[in-house]
C-alpha cells in the first residue's frame, strides 16, 4: 500500500509532504513539535490535521496489516483465488476485508458445520448450481446414509439447505448491498417501558426515525434508555425488499429449484444475516454517535482550557456549601495560597454580618482583587451575598461563577494531596476554584479532562479513544501557550511534547536540588531527559528574565543560531530584543524579502515568520489576544428575568442540538440551534465556543422546570434595528 500517496490525496497535501510527515511520526516526533518546529516539512498543516492524518496512517497500517494476515489464513486454506484476491485488493474499509473473510472463517458448530460433516455439502452445491433439471428427492436419495445420521432423503435436502442459507449469509455482496440498503431505508422504533423512573425517556415513548437521519446525541440517548432497562428498542426493515436483493444476488435467471433456494433464502435473511446486521448498524451508529460526542468533548475543550488568565490578580476562591460551610482560600499573583477559613452565610446558619466582616477583612489584608465562585451547591445563594457585600467594600473588587465541574475530584486526588497535604478536602477545592480564575490552563488539566463536564454522554465513550482524543487536546493547548521552566507542577510538564509524568517528576527534583534552571539547555542533565526528548520539549519550555531573552520565546534553540545571523542582518541584537525594540522587523523583513532573509538565515520562510513574531513579542501568551474573563459586581436571579430582555452571556457548553449559556443566574439558558443565526447550520461549533461572548434574548422562562430559553439571532436583530 503507498501510504504517502493515499494520504496526499485525502488530505490535500503533496506526497512529499505525506511522505515527511510519516516519517516524523515514525521518528517518534510529537504533534506540537511537528506541527511547530517543523513547517516545512509539512507545506504549515495545523496540529489538528496532523493528528487525524496520524489516526488514519495508524487505520491504514492496521487495514494493511489485518489484510496480509486475511490473505495467508485464506492461503493455508488452499483457497486463494484470483478472484479473492482481486476482492481483497478491491476493499477499501476493515468490514470489507472481513466480509471477504468470512467464508472461510473458523466457525464454532452450526447447523452447516453439522450438515457438511454428514457430507451434504456435495448435495447442497449441486443444487446451488440450479443446473441440474431432476427431482430434489432423486438428488437427495445418493446422500441417505444412516450410519452418519442421514436418515431420509428429507434429511439430506434439510442439512442442504441448512448449508446454502450459511453460504448466502457469508456472500460479501448480499453482505454489502444489504448494508447499504438499511443504512438508507431503516428506521429506529423505541417503546418505553412502564413504570416511574422511565418518565425521563418520554419522548422516546413510541417513537420512530430513519437510520439516515437520527443525530448522535439522539442515538446516545436511545442507548442509554435501553442500558437503563427503560426503553425496547428494534430496527424496523423493508424485509420483502430485502429478500428481493438476495434472490437477485443468488437465485440465476431460468434456474432449477427455485422454491427450495427461496426457502433457503428466508431462512438465511431471518436467522442469520438480519440479526448480524442489525447488530452491525446499530454498533455503527453507535460509533459514528460516539466520535461525534467525542468530537463536541474536543470542540469545547480547546477554548475551555485556552480562556484568558487573570493574570497579576490576588484572587479569593469560594466553593459554596449549606450545613459545612463556604471554604475560602486566597491566592496570590502566582498562586501561593496566602489565607484560608471557612465562612457560614448561607443557610442553616445564614451568618450574613459575621461572614461579610470575615471576607473585608481578607479583601483590605490581602488586597484581593477578584473573587471566583463555584458553581454547585448553595452557588446562588453565595453569589447573592457576594453581590450584596461587594457594595460595601473599601476596594473595588468584581467576582465570577466559575465551572467547579471536577473540582472535588483534584481535591480527593494523589495530586491534590501532595500540594496540600494538611488542608480539608473541600479547601483545596477552594483553592482550585481561585486558580480557575487566575490561570484556567494550569488548574484544570490536574483534573481528569473527562471530569470537566463539556461534553455529553461522555461516560458512555470508550474510554480509551476518548482519552486518547482529550489528550492530544490538552497537549496542543499547553505546547500553544508554552510552560514556565522554573514555576510549573510535575502535571503541567508532563503535557510538554517529548515529556511524560517521570521525566517531569525528575525536572521538577532536579529543580528543588539545584535551584532554578537559568538557561534551557540545562534541561540535558535532568535525569532521562535526553537529546530526542530535549528537542521535542526545549521550544515550549520558559525561562522568564534570565540571561538569554531567547530562552523565555517560542523559538526553539536549534534556531539560536539563525536569530544571530537575522539580527545581524539589520545591525540588531539580543539586548534589542530584550529591550522590545525590534519592532520595525516585520517590515524590514519585507522590504528585503522573505525569501532572501530565509536563505541567509538558513531557515525556511514558516519558520523565519515564526522567529520573527516571537522577538517582536517575547515572552507573550497567545490567550492574552482572546476576549478577557467576564467579571460582574452585580447577580440576577430567575425572577428577575423577563420574556423579551436583552443580556450579555458566556458560552459554557455547545452541544449537537444548540448550546448553554450562562446570562448571570444560577441556571444556564438554552439556545437551540435554530435561534443561533438566520442561515442554515448543520452544527452550533459553526458558530459558538465554549468562553464566548454575546447578547442573548429571552424568549421563554418557565420557572416550575427552571428552564430559560435564548436567542442569539433575535438579539442581533434588534440591537440592529
Amino acid at each position: 500500500m503507498e501510504l504517502a500517496k493515499i494520504l496526499s490525496l485525502e488530505f490535500n497535501i503533496k506526497e512529499e509532504y505525506a511522505t515527511n510527515l510519516i516519517s516524523l511520526l515514525d521518528e517518534g516526533c510529537t504533534v506540537p513539535f511537528i506541527a511547530r518546529y517543523r513547517k516545512e516539512a509539512h507545506g504549515s498543516c495545523d496540529d489538528q490535521v496532523i493528528r487525524n492524518f496520524a489516526d488514519r496512517l495508524e487505520y491504514l497500517r492496521s487495514f494493511e496489516k489485518r489484510k496480509e494476515e486475511i490473505t495467508r489464513l485464506i492461503s493455508e486454506q488452499n483457497n486463494l483465488t484470483e478472484e479473492i484476491k482481486a476482492k481483497l485488493d478491491k476493499a477499501i474499509t476493515l468490514t470489507e476485508l472481513e466480509d471477504v473473510y468470512r467464508p472461510f472463517k473458523p466457525k464454532r458448530q452450526t447447523r452447516a458445520t453439522i450438515a457438511e460433516a454428514k457430507g451434504l455439502k456435495p448435495l447442497a452445491d449441486a443444487i446451488f448450481l440450479q443446473k441440474n433439471a431432476g427431482y430434489l428427492e432423486e438428488l437427495a436419495k445418493n446422500f441417505v446414509d444412516a450410519e452418519k445420521g442421514v436418515n431420509d432423503e428429507k434429511t439430506a435436502l434439510s442439512g442442504a439447505s441448512d448449508i446454502i442459507a450459511e453460504r448466502i449469509s457469508d456472500n460479501d455482496e448480499v453482505r454489502k448491498c444489504l448494508r447499504e440498503f438499511l443504512m438508507e431505508s431503516a428506521q429506529i422504533v423505541t417503546t418505553l417501558k412502564q413504570g416511574e423512573k422511565f418518565l425521563v425517556y418520554q419522548m422516546y415513548e413510541n417513537y420512530k426515525e430513519p437510520v439516515k437521519k437520527i443525530p448522535s446525541h439522539r442515538i446516545l440517548a436511545i442507548n442509554r434508555g435501553e442500558k437503563d432497562d427503560c426503553l425496547k428498542v428494534e430496527v424496523e426493515t423493508n424485509n420483502e425488499k430485502c429478500l428481493e436483493i438476495i434472490r437477485k444476488e443468488v437465485l440465476l435467471k431460468n434456474g432449477f429449484y427455485v422454491e427450495f433456494l427461496n426457502n433457503a433464502i428466508i431462512d438465511s435473511f431471518e436467522r442469520l444475516i438480519l440479526p448480524s446486521l442489525i447488530r452491525e448498524l446499530r454498533s455503527t451508529l453507535t460509533d459514528i454517535a460516539n466520535e461525534q460526542a467525542i468530537k463536541m468533548f474536543e470542540v469545547n475543550l480547546k477554548p475551555l482550557l485556552m480562556q484568558p488568565p487573570l493574570k497579576d490578580n490576588v484572587i479569593l476562591g469560594l466553593d459554596p456549601a449549606y450545613r459545612t460551610g463556604c471554604k475560602v482560600a486566597v491566592i496570590d499573583e502566582n498562586g501561593n495560597v496566602i489565607d484560608k477559613t471557612v465562612i457560614y452565610p448561607t443557610p442553616p446558619h445564614s451568618q450574613i454580618e459575621k461572614s461579610e466582616e470575615v471576607i473585608t477583612n481578607l479583601v483590605v489584608k490581602d488586597k484581593v482583587d477578584a473573587i471566583s465562585i463555584g458553581n454547585g451547591t448553595a452557588s446562588k445563594e453565595s453569589e447573592i451575598f457576594v453581590s450584596n457585600l461587594l457594595k460595601k467594600l473599601p476596594r473595588k473588587v468584581k467576582y465570577m461563577v466559575v465551572n467547579e465541574a471536577g473540582a472535588s475530584v483534584y481535591s480527593a486526588s494523589k495530586l491534590g494531596a501532595e500540594e496540600f497535604p494538611d488542608y480539608d478536602v473541600s479547601l483545596r477545592s477552594a483553592v482550585s476554584i481561585a486558580r480557575r480564575l487566575q490561570d484556567p490552563l494550569a488548574e484544570l488539566i490536574k483534573i481528569d479532562v473527562k471530569s470537566i463536564g463539556v461534553g455529553q454522554y461522555q461516560h458512555d465513550m470508550p474510554q480509551k479513544r476518548l482519552s486518547t482524543v482529550l489528550d492530544g487536546v490538552v497537549e496542543d493547548c499547553v505546547n500553544a501557550v508554552g510552560v514556565d521552566l522554573n514555576t510549573a507542577s510535575y502535571k503541567l510538564l508532563e503535557h510538554v511534547s517529548g515529556l511524560n509524568g517521570a521525566i517531569a517528576k525528575n525536572i521538577v527534583e532536579f529543580r528543588r536540588e539545584n535551584g532554578k534552571f537559568v538557561e534551557r539547555k540545562k534541561l540535558l542533565k535532568v535525569p532521562k531527559l535526553g537529546a530526542k526528548a530535549y528537542e521535542q520539549c526545549a521550544g515550549f519550555l520558559r525561562i522568564p528574565n534570565e540571561k538569554n531573552i531567547l530562552d523565555n520565546t517560542g523559538v526553539h534553540p536549534e534556531s539560536y543560531e539563525a536569530v544571530e545571523k537575522l539580527l545581524k542582518i539589520f545591525n540588531l541584537s539580543v539586548i534589542d530584543v530584550k529591550n522590545c525594540t525590534v519592532q520595525s522587523l516585520p517590515n524590514l523583513v519585507e522590504m528585503k524579502g522573505k525569501e532572501q532573509v530565509a536563505k541567509m538565515c538558513g531557515v525556511g520562510v514558516p519558520t523565519l515568520d515564526d522567529i520573527v513574531a516571537e522577538l517582536t513579542k517575547p515572552g507573550r501568551d497567545v490567550r492574552d489576544d482572546l476576549p478577557k474573563p467576564e467579571l460582574k459586581s452585580d447577580v440576577l436571579g430567575i425572577d428577575d428575568l423577563k420574556v423579551g430582555m436583552i443580556l450579555k452571556g458566556t458560552v459554557r457548553n455547545v452541544i449537537d442540538f444548540g448550546a448553554f449559556v450562562d446570562i448571570g443566574v444560577h441556571q444556564d439558558g438554552l439556545v437551540h440551534i435554530s435561534e443561533i443565526c438566520d442561515r442554515y447550520i448543520k452544527h452550533p461549533s459553526e458558530e459558538l465556543s465554549v468562553g464566548q461572548i454575546l447578547k442573548v434574548k429571552i424568549i421563554s422562562i418557565d420557572l416550575q422546570k427552571q428552564r430559560i430559553g435564548l436567542s442569539i439571532r433575535k438579539a442581533e436583530s434588534e440591537i440592529e434595528n
